[in-house]
């Protein structure tokens, strides 16, 4: 599956002092008919480390190998 993300703000995490960001959409760009948005399956104040944790959190939800899932950043 193969989904585009778009991020909504960036913060320094005190934990990693590393830049984190939230997601602000999610979109199934594999959708048949309709771009499906699934931004419900995440949470949307979660601070993401990097697009791979993101990845690995959605195969997680989906029921899915890491391998199978496809990201990309909305421009």
């Amino acid at each position: 599956m193969t989904f585009e993300f778009r991020r909504h703000a960036s913060a320094i995490s005190p934990v990693t002092n590393t830049a984190t960001f939230q997601v602000n959409s999610l979109i199934d760009t594999d959708a048949r008919s309709v771009r499906a948005d699934l931004s419900h399956l995440i949470d949307p104040s979660y601070e993401y480390h990097s697009p791979r944790e993101l990845r690995w959190h959605l195969a997680e939800r989906l029921g899915m190998t890491p391998a199978a899932v496809r990201l990309k950043e909305a421009a």
